[in-house]
Protein backbone atom coordinates (compact mmCIF):
# COMPACT_ATOMS: atom_id res chain seq x y z
CA UNK A 1 0.00 0.00 0.00
CA UNK A 2 1.36 3.37 -0.99
CA UNK A 3 1.84 5.43 2.16
CA UNK A 4 1.61 9.09 3.07
CA UNK A 5 4.02 11.93 2.41
CA UNK A 6 5.02 13.32 5.82
CA UNK A 7 7.64 16.06 6.19
CA UNK A 8 9.60 16.74 9.36
CA UNK A 9 10.24 20.36 10.35
CA UNK A 10 11.54 22.16 13.42
CA UNK A 11 13.90 21.13 16.19
CA UNK A 12 11.92 21.66 19.38
CA UNK A 13 11.32 19.03 22.07
CA UNK A 14 7.55 18.68 21.55
CA UNK A 15 6.45 16.24 18.81
CA UNK A 16 3.52 17.71 16.87
CA UNK A 17 1.57 16.03 14.05
CA UNK A 18 -0.06 18.59 11.71
CA UNK A 19 -2.92 17.70 9.35
CA UNK A 20 -4.36 19.99 6.69
CA UNK A 21 -7.94 20.37 5.43
CA UNK A 22 -9.93 19.36 2.36
CA UNK A 23 -8.38 20.08 -1.06
CA UNK A 24 -5.15 21.44 0.46
CA UNK A 25 -1.83 19.88 1.55
CA UNK A 26 0.66 20.21 4.39
CA UNK A 27 2.40 23.17 2.79
CA UNK A 28 -0.54 25.42 3.60
CA UNK A 29 0.46 25.22 7.27
CA UNK A 30 3.91 26.76 6.62
CA UNK A 31 3.28 30.01 8.56
CA UNK A 32 2.45 28.04 11.69
CA UNK A 33 5.33 25.62 11.10
CA UNK A 34 7.70 28.59 11.00
CA UNK A 35 6.20 30.07 14.18
CA UNK A 36 6.65 26.79 16.08
CA UNK A 37 10.05 25.71 14.73
CA UNK A 38 11.97 26.40 17.96
CA UNK A 39 9.40 24.74 20.20
CA UNK A 40 8.26 21.69 18.22
CA UNK A 41 9.43 18.93 15.95
CA UNK A 42 6.57 18.80 13.45
CA UNK A 43 5.36 15.94 11.29
CA UNK A 44 3.41 17.65 8.52
CA UNK A 45 1.08 15.31 6.66
CA UNK A 46 -0.23 15.29 3.10
CA UNK A 47 -3.51 13.37 3.27
CA UNK A 48 -4.35 10.70 0.67
CA UNK A 49 -5.20 12.19 -2.72
CA UNK A 50 -3.69 15.53 -1.72
CA UNK A 51 -0.30 17.12 -2.39
CA UNK A 52 2.59 14.66 -2.58
CA UNK A 53 0.29 11.88 -1.31
CA UNK A 54 -1.85 12.21 -4.45
CA UNK A 55 -1.23 8.59 -5.44
CA UNK A 56 -1.55 7.07 -1.98
CA UNK A 57 -3.82 4.03 -1.89
CA UNK A 58 -4.96 4.79 1.67
CA UNK A 59 -8.64 5.83 1.66
CA UNK A 60 -9.60 9.30 2.81
CA UNK A 61 -11.35 7.83 5.84
CA UNK A 62 -10.57 9.16 9.33
CA UNK A 63 -9.54 5.93 11.02
CA UNK A 64 -7.49 4.69 8.05
CA UNK A 65 -5.68 8.04 7.92
CA UNK A 66 -5.20 8.14 11.70
CA UNK A 67 -3.65 4.66 11.73
CA UNK A 68 -1.36 5.43 8.79
CA UNK A 69 -0.15 8.64 10.44
CA UNK A 70 0.33 6.90 13.80
CA UNK A 71 2.39 4.17 12.13
CA UNK A 72 4.72 6.77 10.63
CA UNK A 73 5.16 9.22 13.53
CA UNK A 74 6.05 9.09 17.24
CA UNK A 75 3.37 9.69 19.89
CA UNK A 76 2.60 13.40 19.68
CA UNK A 77 0.17 16.26 20.05
CA UNK A 78 -2.08 16.13 16.95
CA UNK A 79 -3.14 19.45 15.39
CA UNK A 80 -5.76 19.18 12.67
CA UNK A 81 -7.22 22.00 10.61
CA UNK A 82 -10.79 21.66 9.29
CA UNK A 83 -11.13 18.11 7.87
CA UNK A 84 -7.76 17.34 9.49
CA UNK A 85 -9.36 18.04 12.86
CA UNK A 86 -11.82 15.21 12.29
CA UNK A 87 -8.87 12.87 11.78
CA UNK A 88 -7.20 14.14 14.97
CA UNK A 89 -10.41 13.54 16.94
CA UNK A 90 -10.65 10.02 15.51
CA UNK A 91 -7.02 9.33 16.42
CA UNK A 92 -7.60 10.44 20.01
CA UNK A 93 -10.56 8.07 20.27
CA UNK A 94 -9.36 5.04 18.30
CA UNK A 95 -5.54 5.23 18.28
CA UNK A 96 -5.10 6.75 21.75
CA UNK A 97 -1.54 5.55 22.41
CA UNK A 98 -0.35 7.71 19.50
CA UNK A 99 -1.97 10.91 20.77
CA UNK A 100 -0.79 12.99 23.76
CA UNK A 101 -3.32 15.78 23.11
CA UNK A 102 -5.36 17.18 20.24
CA UNK A 103 -5.68 20.69 18.84
CA UNK A 104 -8.59 20.95 16.39
CA UNK A 105 -8.33 24.24 14.48
CA UNK A 106 -11.58 25.42 12.89
CA UNK A 107 -12.81 21.82 12.94
CA UNK A 108 -16.17 20.34 13.84
CA UNK A 109 -17.35 16.87 14.85
CA UNK A 110 -20.39 17.26 12.55
CA UNK A 111 -20.35 19.46 9.45
CA UNK A 112 -24.02 19.48 8.42
CA UNK A 113 -26.78 21.38 10.20
CA UNK A 114 -29.71 19.33 11.50
CA UNK A 115 -32.17 18.81 14.33
CA UNK A 116 -30.44 19.66 17.59
CA UNK A 117 -27.34 20.93 15.78
CA UNK A 118 -27.72 24.54 14.64
CA UNK A 119 -23.97 25.04 14.18
CA UNK A 120 -23.53 23.09 10.93
CA UNK A 121 -23.71 24.01 7.26
CA UNK A 122 -26.79 23.71 5.07
CA UNK A 123 -27.02 20.16 3.68
CA UNK A 124 -28.11 21.61 0.32
CA UNK A 125 -24.85 23.57 0.15
CA UNK A 126 -22.85 20.38 0.69
CA UNK A 127 -24.86 18.55 -2.00
CA UNK A 128 -24.31 21.44 -4.41
CA UNK A 129 -20.59 21.33 -3.68
CA UNK A 130 -20.58 17.66 -4.64
CA UNK A 131 -22.51 18.34 -7.87
CA UNK A 132 -20.19 21.21 -8.80
CA UNK A 133 -17.18 19.04 -8.06
CA UNK A 134 -18.25 16.57 -10.72
CA UNK A 135 -18.76 19.33 -13.29
CA UNK A 136 -15.59 21.38 -12.71
CA UNK A 137 -13.55 20.38 -9.71
CA UNK A 138 -10.88 23.09 -10.03
CA UNK A 139 -13.42 25.91 -10.14
CA UNK A 140 -15.27 24.29 -7.23
CA UNK A 141 -12.11 24.17 -5.13
CA UNK A 142 -11.50 27.85 -5.90
CA UNK A 143 -15.05 28.78 -4.84
CA UNK A 144 -14.60 26.83 -1.61
CA UNK A 145 -11.34 28.69 -1.00
CA UNK A 146 -13.17 32.01 -1.42
CA UNK A 147 -15.68 30.84 1.20
CA UNK A 148 -12.83 29.81 3.52
CA UNK A 149 -11.34 33.31 3.26
CA UNK A 150 -14.61 35.14 3.94
CA UNK A 151 -14.69 36.88 7.27
CA UNK A 152 -10.92 37.18 7.63
CA UNK A 153 -9.36 40.58 8.15
CA UNK A 154 -8.08 40.58 4.55
CA UNK A 155 -10.19 38.05 2.60
CA UNK A 156 -8.66 38.85 -0.80
CA UNK A 157 -5.12 38.32 0.42
CA UNK A 158 -6.09 35.17 2.29
CA UNK A 159 -7.95 33.73 -0.71
CA UNK A 160 -4.97 34.53 -2.93
CA UNK A 161 -2.62 32.73 -0.54
CA UNK A 162 -4.90 29.70 -0.32
CA UNK A 163 -5.29 29.52 -4.12
CA UNK A 164 -1.55 29.80 -4.64
CA UNK A 165 -0.94 26.97 -2.22
CA UNK A 166 -3.82 24.72 -3.26
CA UNK A 167 -2.18 23.46 -6.45
CA UNK A 168 1.46 24.06 -5.49
CA UNK A 169 2.05 20.31 -5.07
CA UNK A 170 0.03 19.28 -8.10
CA UNK A 171 -3.71 18.91 -8.45
CA UNK A 172 -5.58 16.81 -5.88
CA UNK A 173 -7.31 13.62 -6.98
CA UNK A 174 -10.94 14.52 -7.90
CA UNK A 175 -12.12 11.09 -6.70
CA UNK A 176 -10.60 11.70 -3.28
CA UNK A 177 -12.06 15.21 -3.16
CA UNK A 178 -15.48 13.63 -3.61
CA UNK A 179 -14.65 11.16 -0.81
CA UNK A 180 -13.94 14.20 1.37
CA UNK A 181 -17.32 15.77 0.56
CA UNK A 182 -19.11 12.51 1.41
CA UNK A 183 -17.14 12.37 4.64
CA UNK A 184 -18.25 15.88 5.57
CA UNK A 185 -21.83 14.86 4.86
CA UNK A 186 -21.78 11.73 6.99
CA UNK A 187 -19.23 12.08 9.81
CA UNK A 188 -20.62 12.70 13.29
CA UNK A 189 -18.41 12.37 16.36
CA UNK A 190 -20.55 14.47 18.70
CA UNK A 191 -21.63 11.57 20.90
CA UNK A 192 -18.06 10.31 21.26
CA UNK A 193 -16.38 13.57 22.32
CA UNK A 194 -16.86 12.86 26.08
CA UNK A 195 -14.77 9.71 25.55
CA UNK A 196 -11.69 11.71 24.55
CA UNK A 197 -9.31 11.21 27.47
CA UNK A 198 -6.45 13.37 26.21
CA UNK A 199 -6.23 17.12 26.82
CA UNK A 200 -7.74 19.13 23.98
CA UNK A 201 -7.52 22.70 22.74
CA UNK A 202 -10.20 23.89 20.31
CA UNK A 203 -9.08 26.94 18.29
CA UNK A 204 -11.80 28.85 16.42
CA UNK A 205 -11.80 31.88 14.14
CA UNK A 206 -14.47 34.34 15.27
CA UNK A 207 -15.23 35.25 11.63
CA UNK A 208 -15.16 31.68 10.31
CA UNK A 209 -17.90 31.08 7.69
CA UNK A 210 -17.18 27.34 7.28
CA UNK A 211 -17.06 26.06 10.87
CA UNK A 212 -19.16 28.06 13.32
CA UNK A 213 -17.14 29.05 16.42
CA UNK A 214 -20.04 27.90 18.60
CA UNK A 215 -19.64 24.38 17.20
CA UNK A 216 -16.12 24.41 18.56
CA UNK A 217 -17.13 25.92 21.90
CA UNK A 218 -19.73 23.15 22.27
CA UNK A 219 -17.13 20.53 21.31
CA UNK A 220 -14.60 21.83 23.81
CA UNK A 221 -17.16 21.55 26.59
CA UNK A 222 -18.21 18.06 25.46
CA UNK A 223 -14.59 16.87 25.40
CA UNK A 224 -13.65 18.59 28.64
CA UNK A 225 -11.12 20.71 26.76
CA UNK A 226 -10.11 24.33 26.38
CA UNK A 227 -11.64 26.76 23.88
CA UNK A 228 -9.83 29.68 22.28
CA UNK A 229 -11.27 32.10 19.73
CA UNK A 230 -9.01 34.18 17.45
CA UNK A 231 -10.81 37.53 17.26
CA UNK A 232 -10.15 38.66 13.69
CA UNK A 233 -9.58 35.31 12.01
CA UNK A 234 -11.65 33.39 9.48
CA UNK A 235 -11.38 29.71 8.62
CA UNK A 236 -7.59 29.69 8.18
CA UNK A 237 -6.25 31.58 11.23
CA UNK A 238 -2.71 30.25 10.74
CA UNK A 239 -2.32 32.39 7.59
CA UNK A 240 -2.95 35.87 8.96
CA UNK A 241 -2.59 35.11 12.66
CA UNK A 242 0.11 32.41 12.89
CA UNK A 243 1.85 34.11 15.83
CA UNK A 244 -1.42 34.30 17.78
CA UNK A 245 -2.23 30.63 17.11
CA UNK A 246 1.32 29.67 18.11
CA UNK A 247 1.01 31.66 21.35
CA UNK A 248 -2.29 29.95 22.19
CA UNK A 249 -0.66 26.59 21.54
CA UNK A 250 2.36 27.50 23.67
CA UNK A 251 0.11 28.36 26.62
CA UNK A 252 -1.74 25.08 26.23
CA UNK A 253 1.55 23.17 26.18
CA UNK A 254 2.88 25.07 29.20
CA UNK A 255 -0.18 24.17 31.31
CA UNK A 256 0.56 20.51 30.64
CA UNK A 257 4.30 20.58 31.38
Amino acid sequence: MSGLHIETHGSGPLPLVMIHGWAMHGGILAPLVDALADRCTMYVVDLPGHGYSCHSSIPLEPLACARAIADATPPAVWLGWSLGGLIAMTAALDVPDAVHAIVPVCATPHFVRGDGWPYGNDAAMVRQLAADLEADYKATVERFIALEAMGSADPRAEARRLKEEAFARGEPDPRVLMEGIRLLESADLRSRLPDIDQPSLWVAGRRDRIVHPEAMRWSAEAAGGQFEEIAHAGHAPFIGHAAVVADVLHRFIDTRS
